[in-house]
Protein backbone atom coordinates (compact mmCIF):
# COMPACT_ATOMS: atom_id res chain seq x y z
CA UNK A 1 0.00 0.00 0.00
CA UNK A 2 2.59 2.32 0.95
CA UNK A 3 4.06 2.55 -2.83
CA UNK A 4 0.53 4.20 -3.65
CA UNK A 5 -0.65 5.70 -0.75
CA UNK A 6 0.41 9.26 0.32
CA UNK A 7 0.06 9.08 4.03
CA UNK A 8 0.33 13.14 4.33
CA UNK A 9 -2.64 12.92 1.82
CA UNK A 10 -4.27 10.15 4.17
CA UNK A 11 -3.90 12.10 6.90
CA UNK A 12 -5.82 15.28 5.94
CA UNK A 13 -8.15 13.30 4.38
CA UNK A 14 -9.11 11.73 7.75
CA UNK A 15 -8.95 14.90 9.67
CA UNK A 16 -10.96 16.61 7.33
CA UNK A 17 -14.14 13.85 7.46
CA UNK A 18 -13.60 13.78 11.20
CA UNK A 19 -14.10 17.36 11.68
CA UNK A 20 -17.12 17.37 9.22
CA UNK A 21 -18.81 14.88 11.32
CA UNK A 22 -18.26 17.29 14.57
CA UNK A 23 -16.03 14.27 16.12
CA UNK A 24 -13.26 14.90 18.31
CA UNK A 25 -10.14 12.74 18.26
CA UNK A 26 -11.45 10.86 21.45
CA UNK A 27 -14.71 10.67 19.57
CA UNK A 28 -12.99 8.71 16.78
CA UNK A 29 -10.71 7.22 19.32
CA UNK A 30 -14.03 5.44 20.96
CA UNK A 31 -15.37 4.61 17.15
CA UNK A 32 -12.33 2.38 15.93
CA UNK A 33 -10.99 1.60 19.36
CA UNK A 34 -7.55 2.93 18.73
CA UNK A 35 -5.62 5.26 21.02
CA UNK A 36 -5.95 8.94 20.47
CA UNK A 37 -2.24 9.25 20.30
CA UNK A 38 -2.38 6.61 17.40
CA UNK A 39 -4.91 8.81 15.53
CA UNK A 40 -2.90 11.99 16.14
CA UNK A 41 0.02 10.34 14.63
CA UNK A 42 -2.21 8.93 11.42
CA UNK A 43 -3.36 12.24 10.92
CA UNK A 44 0.02 13.88 10.86
CA UNK A 45 0.95 11.77 8.29
CA UNK A 46 3.41 9.49 10.28
CA UNK A 47 1.85 5.79 10.09
CA UNK A 48 0.22 3.39 7.96
CA UNK A 49 -2.50 2.01 8.89
CA UNK A 50 -3.93 -1.68 7.86
CA UNK A 51 -6.69 -2.29 5.61
CA UNK A 52 -8.69 -3.06 8.63
CA UNK A 53 -8.44 -0.10 9.99
CA UNK A 54 -9.19 2.00 7.28
CA UNK A 55 -12.41 0.16 6.86
CA UNK A 56 -13.06 0.55 10.24
CA UNK A 57 -12.83 4.37 9.90
CA UNK A 58 -14.33 4.63 6.71
CA UNK A 59 -17.61 3.46 8.35
CA UNK A 60 -17.09 5.32 11.62
CA UNK A 61 -16.29 8.67 9.72
CA UNK A 62 -19.75 7.31 7.01
CA UNK A 63 -17.63 7.76 4.01
CA UNK A 64 -16.21 5.15 1.63
CA UNK A 65 -12.71 3.55 1.70
CA UNK A 66 -12.26 5.57 -2.07
CA UNK A 67 -13.42 8.77 0.19
CA UNK A 68 -10.11 7.78 2.26
CA UNK A 69 -7.46 6.92 0.15
CA UNK A 70 -8.07 9.65 -2.72
CA UNK A 71 -4.99 10.96 -3.79
CA UNK A 72 -6.24 14.49 -3.34
CA UNK A 73 -6.13 16.98 -0.61
CA UNK A 74 -9.31 17.82 0.49
CA UNK A 75 -9.04 21.41 0.51
CA UNK A 76 -6.50 23.97 -0.42
CA UNK A 77 -5.52 24.76 3.13
CA UNK A 78 -4.34 21.06 3.02
CA UNK A 79 -2.48 21.22 0.13
CA UNK A 80 -0.46 24.00 0.70
CA UNK A 81 0.20 22.24 4.33
CA UNK A 82 1.22 19.40 2.21
CA UNK A 83 3.36 21.69 -0.04
CA UNK A 84 4.99 23.36 2.72
CA UNK A 85 6.15 19.81 4.29
CA UNK A 86 7.30 18.81 1.18
CA UNK A 87 9.47 22.18 0.32
CA UNK A 88 11.15 21.58 4.00
CA UNK A 89 12.12 18.37 3.70
CA UNK A 90 14.31 19.63 0.25
CA UNK A 91 17.73 19.87 0.87
CA UNK A 92 18.05 23.19 -0.90
CA UNK A 93 15.49 24.39 1.75
CA UNK A 94 17.03 22.67 4.48
CA UNK A 95 20.30 24.60 3.96
CA UNK A 96 18.86 28.03 4.50
CA UNK A 97 19.34 26.98 7.40
CA UNK A 98 15.64 28.24 8.80
CA UNK A 99 13.88 26.83 12.11
CA UNK A 100 11.21 24.51 10.91
CA UNK A 101 7.68 25.96 10.53
CA UNK A 102 4.84 24.21 11.35
CA UNK A 103 1.43 25.48 9.93
CA UNK A 104 -0.97 25.95 12.85
CA UNK A 105 -4.23 27.28 13.45
CA UNK A 106 -2.67 30.75 13.94
CA UNK A 107 -0.81 30.68 10.48
CA UNK A 108 -3.22 32.17 7.70
CA UNK A 109 -3.65 30.66 4.73
CA UNK A 110 -2.45 33.53 3.06
CA UNK A 111 0.73 33.47 5.07
CA UNK A 112 1.43 30.00 3.61
CA UNK A 113 0.51 30.94 0.07
CA UNK A 114 3.28 33.32 0.14
CA UNK A 115 5.58 30.98 1.64
CA UNK A 116 4.71 28.27 -1.07
CA UNK A 117 4.78 30.29 -3.69
CA UNK A 118 8.26 32.08 -2.82
CA UNK A 119 10.01 28.45 -2.87
CA UNK A 120 7.96 27.33 -5.75
CA UNK A 121 9.74 30.58 -7.44
CA UNK A 122 13.83 29.51 -6.14
CA UNK A 123 15.27 27.52 -9.00
CA UNK A 124 15.39 23.85 -7.22
CA UNK A 125 18.09 21.19 -7.38
CA UNK A 126 19.22 17.98 -5.76
CA UNK A 127 22.60 19.80 -5.04
CA UNK A 128 21.46 21.47 -1.96
CA UNK A 129 23.70 20.79 1.49
CA UNK A 130 22.56 17.42 2.57
CA UNK A 131 22.23 17.88 6.44
CA UNK A 132 24.31 15.73 8.74
CA UNK A 133 22.78 13.14 10.74
CA UNK A 134 23.79 15.56 13.93
CA UNK A 135 22.19 18.33 12.49
CA UNK A 136 19.02 16.20 11.59
CA UNK A 137 18.76 15.32 15.54
CA UNK A 138 19.29 18.75 16.64
CA UNK A 139 16.36 20.36 14.44
CA UNK A 140 13.87 17.39 15.36
CA UNK A 141 14.81 18.09 19.23
CA UNK A 142 14.06 21.86 18.72
CA UNK A 143 10.82 21.09 16.93
CA UNK A 144 9.57 18.39 19.31
CA UNK A 145 10.67 21.28 22.40
CA UNK A 146 8.39 23.69 20.57
CA UNK A 147 5.43 21.36 20.64
CA UNK A 148 5.64 20.59 23.87
CA UNK A 149 5.60 24.21 25.12
CA UNK A 150 2.64 24.55 22.94
CA UNK A 151 0.92 21.94 25.16
CA UNK A 152 2.83 23.45 28.32
CA UNK A 153 4.36 19.60 28.27
CA UNK A 154 1.17 17.81 29.29
CA UNK A 155 0.00 15.20 27.43
CA UNK A 156 -3.93 14.38 28.38
CA UNK A 157 -4.47 11.72 25.93
CA UNK A 158 -1.20 9.80 27.56
CA UNK A 159 -2.70 10.62 31.14
CA UNK A 160 -5.85 9.07 30.13
CA UNK A 161 -4.13 5.46 28.75
CA UNK A 162 -1.96 5.62 31.85
CA UNK A 163 -5.06 5.83 34.32
CA UNK A 164 -7.03 3.18 32.52
CA UNK A 165 -3.78 1.20 32.86
CA UNK A 166 -3.55 1.72 36.14
CA UNK A 167 -6.92 0.84 37.22
CA UNK A 168 -6.29 -2.70 35.97
CA UNK A 169 -3.59 -2.87 39.07
CA UNK A 170 -4.32 -2.81 43.22
CA UNK A 171 -2.37 0.30 43.29
CA UNK A 172 -4.36 2.41 46.22
CA UNK A 173 -3.26 5.86 44.73
CA UNK A 174 0.04 6.91 47.00
CA UNK A 175 2.86 5.69 47.50
CA UNK A 176 5.96 4.36 44.82
CA UNK A 177 5.17 1.77 42.43
CA UNK A 178 6.37 -2.25 44.09
CA UNK A 179 7.55 -4.66 41.51
CA UNK A 180 4.12 -6.07 41.95
CA UNK A 181 2.08 -3.28 40.01
CA UNK A 182 5.12 -3.65 37.64
CA UNK A 183 3.98 -7.35 36.74
CA UNK A 184 0.39 -6.07 36.87
CA UNK A 185 0.41 -3.31 34.46
CA UNK A 186 2.54 -5.44 31.86
CA UNK A 187 -0.26 -8.24 32.63
CA UNK A 188 -2.99 -5.76 31.30
CA UNK A 189 -0.65 -5.26 27.79
CA UNK A 190 -0.33 -8.67 27.64
CA UNK A 191 3.65 -9.10 28.51
CA UNK A 192 5.10 -10.78 31.29
CA UNK A 193 8.80 -9.77 32.56
CA UNK A 194 11.57 -11.94 32.88
CA UNK A 195 15.27 -11.08 34.44
CA UNK A 196 17.59 -12.60 32.01
CA UNK A 197 21.79 -12.74 32.02
CA UNK A 198 23.91 -11.57 29.18
CA UNK A 199 21.80 -9.07 28.14
CA UNK A 200 23.31 -6.95 24.77
CA UNK A 201 25.25 -4.69 26.53
CA UNK A 202 23.46 -1.59 24.01
CA UNK A 203 19.82 -2.59 24.63
CA UNK A 204 18.13 -2.19 28.14
CA UNK A 205 15.43 -4.13 27.65
CA UNK A 206 14.73 -6.98 24.44
CA UNK A 207 11.03 -7.74 23.91
CA UNK A 208 10.13 -11.06 22.61
CA UNK A 209 6.92 -10.29 20.65
CA UNK A 210 5.98 -13.65 19.93
CA UNK A 211 5.81 -15.22 23.19
CA UNK A 212 5.26 -11.86 25.07
CA UNK A 213 7.91 -11.38 26.96
CA UNK A 214 9.83 -8.36 28.55
CA UNK A 215 13.35 -9.49 29.45
CA UNK A 216 15.91 -6.81 31.22
CA UNK A 217 18.98 -7.33 32.98
CA UNK A 218 19.83 -9.19 35.97
CA UNK A 219 18.93 -7.40 39.64
CA UNK A 220 22.57 -7.18 40.63
CA UNK A 221 22.92 -5.28 37.52
CA UNK A 222 20.10 -3.06 37.43
CA UNK A 223 18.08 -1.99 40.46
CA UNK A 224 14.84 -2.00 40.73
CA UNK A 225 14.10 2.04 40.51
CA UNK A 226 15.90 1.96 37.37
CA UNK A 227 14.33 -1.91 36.82
CA UNK A 228 10.38 -0.21 37.09
CA UNK A 229 11.18 2.86 34.40
CA UNK A 230 12.22 0.36 31.65
CA UNK A 231 10.00 -2.04 31.76
CA UNK A 232 7.23 1.09 31.79
CA UNK A 233 9.13 2.67 29.08
CA UNK A 234 8.91 -0.81 26.94
CA UNK A 235 5.08 -1.05 27.65
CA UNK A 236 4.69 2.48 27.03
CA UNK A 237 5.59 1.75 22.92
CA UNK A 238 2.80 -0.92 22.90
CA UNK A 239 0.24 1.05 24.80
CA UNK A 240 0.88 3.89 22.68
CA UNK A 241 0.99 1.83 19.19
CA UNK A 242 3.92 2.93 18.07
CA UNK A 243 5.35 1.77 14.87
CA UNK A 244 8.33 1.36 13.39
CA UNK A 245 10.42 5.04 13.04
CA UNK A 246 10.99 6.40 9.80
CA UNK A 247 13.28 8.91 10.63
CA UNK A 248 15.00 10.68 13.83
CA UNK A 249 12.17 12.77 14.43
CA UNK A 250 10.01 10.11 14.53
CA UNK A 251 12.59 7.99 16.93
CA UNK A 252 12.97 11.11 19.31
CA UNK A 253 9.05 11.46 19.46
CA UNK A 254 8.37 7.90 20.51
CA UNK A 255 11.04 8.30 23.04
CA UNK A 256 9.47 11.17 24.90
CA UNK A 257 5.59 9.35 24.70
CA UNK A 258 7.15 6.42 26.10
CA UNK A 259 9.08 7.99 28.68
CA UNK A 260 6.10 10.04 29.63
CA UNK A 261 3.92 7.09 29.79
CA UNK A 262 6.76 5.83 32.11
CA UNK A 263 6.77 8.62 34.41
CA UNK A 264 3.28 8.64 34.84
CA UNK A 265 2.50 5.68 35.90
CA UNK A 266 5.31 6.05 38.36
CA UNK A 267 4.01 9.62 39.53
CA UNK A 268 0.10 9.10 38.81
CA UNK A 269 -1.03 12.36 37.96
CA UNK A 270 -4.42 12.39 40.91
CA UNK A 271 -1.66 11.69 43.73
CA UNK A 272 0.95 14.08 42.98
CA UNK A 273 -1.12 17.04 42.02
CA UNK A 274 -2.75 16.34 45.47
CA UNK A 275 0.37 16.61 47.44
CA UNK A 276 1.48 19.14 44.75
CA UNK A 277 -1.41 21.79 45.58
CA UNK A 278 -1.26 21.06 49.04
CA UNK A 279 2.50 21.99 49.34
CA UNK A 280 1.63 25.04 46.84
CA UNK A 281 -0.57 26.32 49.49
CA UNK A 282 2.42 26.31 51.87
CA UNK A 283 4.19 27.69 49.19
CA UNK A 284 6.86 25.00 49.91
CA UNK A 285 7.26 23.08 46.51
CA UNK A 286 9.68 20.76 46.27
CA UNK A 287 10.57 18.17 43.76
CA UNK A 288 12.45 16.11 46.41
CA UNK A 289 8.82 15.77 47.87
CA UNK A 290 8.09 13.79 44.62
CA UNK A 291 11.00 11.87 44.19
CA UNK A 292 11.06 11.12 48.27
CA UNK A 293 6.91 10.17 47.86
CA UNK A 294 7.00 8.03 44.68
CA UNK A 295 10.50 6.46 44.72
CA UNK A 296 12.13 7.90 41.13
CA UNK A 297 15.07 9.73 40.47
CA UNK A 298 15.73 13.35 41.05
CA UNK A 299 15.37 14.23 37.23
CA UNK A 300 11.94 12.13 36.82
CA UNK A 301 10.21 13.77 39.70
CA UNK A 302 11.67 17.29 37.45
CA UNK A 303 10.28 16.16 34.36
CA UNK A 304 7.04 15.03 35.70
CA UNK A 305 7.01 18.59 37.70
CA UNK A 306 7.13 20.41 34.20
CA UNK A 307 4.26 18.03 32.73
CA UNK A 308 1.88 19.24 35.72
CA UNK A 309 2.92 22.68 37.16
CA UNK A 310 1.64 24.54 34.37
CA UNK A 311 -1.38 22.38 33.88
CA UNK A 312 -2.31 22.21 37.62
CA UNK A 313 -0.82 24.98 39.48
CA UNK A 314 -0.64 28.03 36.36
CA UNK A 315 2.80 27.83 37.19
CA UNK A 316 5.37 28.29 33.59
CA UNK A 317 8.74 26.48 34.53
CA UNK A 318 11.90 25.39 32.89
CA UNK A 319 14.09 22.67 33.35
CA UNK A 320 17.40 21.95 32.36
CA UNK A 321 20.10 19.16 32.40
CA UNK A 322 23.42 20.05 31.71
CA UNK A 323 27.58 18.45 33.02
CA UNK A 324 29.94 20.04 34.64
CA UNK A 325 31.33 22.41 32.22
CA UNK A 326 27.41 23.56 31.58
CA UNK A 327 26.88 22.60 27.97
CA UNK A 328 23.33 21.26 27.87
CA UNK A 329 21.85 18.04 26.86
CA UNK A 330 18.01 18.44 27.93
CA UNK A 331 16.03 21.86 28.13
CA UNK A 332 12.66 22.57 28.27
CA UNK A 333 10.84 26.12 29.49
CA UNK A 334 7.73 27.75 29.16
CA UNK A 335 8.32 30.26 31.21
CA UNK A 336 10.40 32.86 28.58
CA UNK A 337 13.65 32.06 29.95
CA UNK A 338 16.72 33.13 27.35
CA UNK A 339 18.11 30.18 26.98
CA UNK A 340 21.54 30.08 24.41
CA UNK A 341 20.52 28.59 21.28
CA UNK A 342 21.98 28.43 17.60
CA UNK A 343 20.26 29.61 14.51
CA UNK A 344 18.15 26.96 14.38
CA UNK A 345 16.84 27.55 18.06
CA UNK A 346 18.67 24.54 18.67
CA UNK A 347 19.30 24.58 23.22
CA UNK A 348 21.04 21.05 23.39
CA UNK A 349 24.69 21.10 23.03
CA UNK A 350 24.92 25.26 23.71
CA UNK A 351 26.72 25.85 26.82
CA UNK A 352 24.97 28.35 29.55
CA UNK A 353 26.37 31.03 31.29
CA UNK A 354 28.99 30.31 34.16
CA UNK A 355 26.80 32.58 36.25
CA UNK A 356 23.69 30.35 36.09
CA UNK A 357 23.01 28.29 38.80
CA UNK A 358 22.79 25.04 37.18
CA UNK A 359 26.68 25.54 36.75
CA UNK A 360 27.51 27.74 40.28
CA UNK A 361 25.97 24.17 42.02
CA UNK A 362 29.22 22.79 41.45
CA UNK A 363 31.15 25.61 43.11
CA UNK A 364 29.12 25.71 46.18
CA UNK A 365 30.73 24.29 49.45
CA UNK A 366 28.06 21.30 49.74
CA UNK A 367 28.07 20.71 45.79
CA UNK A 368 25.69 17.69 46.06
CA UNK A 369 22.98 19.45 47.80
CA UNK A 370 20.14 21.30 46.27
CA UNK A 371 21.83 25.05 45.12
CA UNK A 372 19.15 27.87 45.56
CA UNK A 373 19.89 30.99 43.36
CA UNK A 374 18.09 33.54 41.50
CA UNK A 375 19.97 34.77 38.33
CA UNK A 376 19.61 37.76 36.60
CA UNK A 377 19.66 37.62 32.54
CA UNK A 378 19.04 40.17 29.86
CA UNK A 379 15.61 38.49 29.26
CA UNK A 380 14.58 38.74 33.08
CA UNK A 381 14.97 37.33 36.32
CA UNK A 382 14.67 33.76 37.36
CA UNK A 383 14.83 31.49 39.99
CA UNK A 384 16.06 27.46 40.28
CA UNK A 385 16.86 24.75 42.80
CA UNK A 386 19.72 22.67 41.02
CA UNK A 387 20.59 19.18 42.02
CA UNK A 388 23.75 17.25 41.07
CA UNK A 389 23.67 13.55 39.66
CA UNK A 390 26.88 11.97 40.88
CA UNK A 391 25.98 9.25 38.21
CA UNK A 392 29.88 7.27 38.39
CA UNK A 393 32.33 8.88 35.59
CA UNK A 394 29.35 11.31 33.94
CA UNK A 395 28.22 13.33 36.87
CA UNK A 396 25.61 15.95 35.58
CA UNK A 397 23.11 18.78 37.16
CA UNK A 398 19.31 18.88 37.04
CA UNK A 399 18.04 22.52 37.52
CA UNK A 400 14.20 23.37 37.59
CA UNK A 401 12.92 26.59 38.38
CA UNK A 402 10.74 30.21 37.09
CA UNK A 403 10.30 33.61 37.71
CA UNK A 404 11.78 34.96 40.33
CA UNK A 405 8.66 36.56 40.59
CA UNK A 406 6.98 33.22 41.30
CA UNK A 407 9.70 31.59 43.38
CA UNK A 408 7.64 32.67 46.47
CA UNK A 409 5.41 29.76 46.37
CA UNK A 410 8.86 27.30 45.99
CA UNK A 411 10.91 26.26 48.89
CA UNK A 412 14.11 27.80 48.51
CA UNK A 413 12.86 30.57 46.81
CA UNK A 414 13.99 32.93 49.64
CA UNK A 415 17.41 32.39 48.91
CA UNK A 416 19.68 35.61 49.38
CA UNK A 417 21.40 33.94 46.66
CA UNK A 418 21.76 36.39 43.55
CA UNK A 419 24.06 36.20 40.07
CA UNK A 420 24.22 38.66 37.41
CA UNK A 421 24.39 37.18 34.31
CA UNK A 422 23.58 39.96 31.73
CA UNK A 423 26.15 39.80 28.84
CA UNK A 424 27.22 43.24 29.60
CA UNK A 425 28.22 42.28 32.98
CA UNK A 426 29.88 38.19 31.43
CA UNK A 427 31.30 39.56 28.75
CA UNK A 428 35.48 38.60 28.71
CA UNK A 429 38.15 40.55 30.23
CA UNK A 430 39.27 41.99 26.73
CA UNK A 431 42.78 42.62 27.99
CA UNK A 432 42.47 38.89 28.61
CA UNK A 433 41.38 37.82 25.11
CA UNK A 434 44.30 40.05 23.53
CA UNK A 435 46.77 38.41 25.87
CA UNK A 436 45.74 35.02 24.61
CA UNK A 437 44.09 34.47 21.46
CA UNK A 438 46.40 34.03 19.15
CA UNK A 439 48.78 31.57 21.05
CA UNK A 440 46.17 29.26 22.85
CA UNK A 441 45.84 25.67 21.27
CA UNK A 442 43.01 23.59 22.82
CA UNK A 443 41.58 20.44 21.98
CA UNK A 444 37.71 19.99 23.10
CA UNK A 445 37.20 17.05 25.12
CA UNK A 446 35.05 14.22 23.16
CA UNK A 447 31.41 13.83 23.82
CA UNK A 448 29.65 10.94 24.19
CA UNK A 449 25.87 11.42 22.99
CA UNK A 450 24.41 11.93 19.58
CA UNK A 451 22.64 15.50 20.78
CA UNK A 452 25.20 17.02 23.02
CA UNK A 453 27.18 18.67 19.86
CA UNK A 454 30.22 20.33 20.25
CA UNK A 455 29.09 24.32 21.49
CA UNK A 456 30.29 26.93 20.01
CA UNK A 457 32.69 28.82 22.30
CA UNK A 458 32.41 32.32 21.25
CA UNK A 459 31.02 34.22 18.10
CA UNK A 460 29.80 32.93 14.74
CA UNK A 461 32.61 30.55 14.12
CA UNK A 462 35.61 29.54 16.22
CA UNK A 463 38.70 27.34 15.59
CA UNK A 464 37.93 25.34 18.75
CA UNK A 465 34.30 24.09 18.54
CA UNK A 466 33.67 22.73 22.13
CA UNK A 467 36.13 24.72 24.10
CA UNK A 468 35.24 27.06 26.46
CA UNK A 469 38.60 29.81 25.78
CA UNK A 470 37.88 31.70 28.71
CA UNK A 471 38.17 29.39 31.02
CA UNK A 472 42.03 28.55 28.56
CA UNK A 473 42.80 31.71 28.89
CA UNK A 474 42.30 32.18 32.66
CA UNK A 475 43.99 28.38 32.97
CA UNK A 476 46.79 29.91 30.84
CA UNK A 477 47.25 33.43 33.37
CA UNK A 478 47.09 31.45 36.19
CA UNK A 479 50.39 28.87 35.11
CA UNK A 480 51.89 32.41 33.64
CA UNK A 481 51.26 33.33 37.74
CA UNK A 482 52.82 30.49 39.22
CA UNK A 483 55.60 30.52 36.93
CA UNK A 484 56.73 33.87 36.44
Amino acid sequence: MSDTLDLGVLGHRIRHFRKRQKMTLADLSAGVDKPVPYLSQLENGRIEPKIGLLNNLAETLDVTMSDLVDATPPNRRAQLELDLAHAQEHPQYKALGLPHLKPNAKISDDVLEHVVALWNRVPQSDSGRALRAEDKARLANAELRREMRETNNYFSEIESIVAEAMASTDYQGSGPLSERHITELASHFGFRVERARGMPSSARSVTDQRNRIIYIPLREEVDMRAARSVVLQTLGHYALEHSSTRDFGDYLRQRVESNYFSAAALIPEAPAVDLLKRSFEQNDLSIEDLKEAFYVSYEMAAHRFTNLATQHLGIPVHFLRCNPEGVVSKAYENDGIDYPADKDGTVEGMRVSRQWGVRQAWQASQSFMLHYQHTITDGGEWWCATYIEDASNNPYAVSIGTTSELATHFRGGDTIRRLDARSSRTAPDPELVERWESVAWPSAAQRSHVLTALPPSSGEFSPFPGVDLVDVYRFLDRQRNTTS
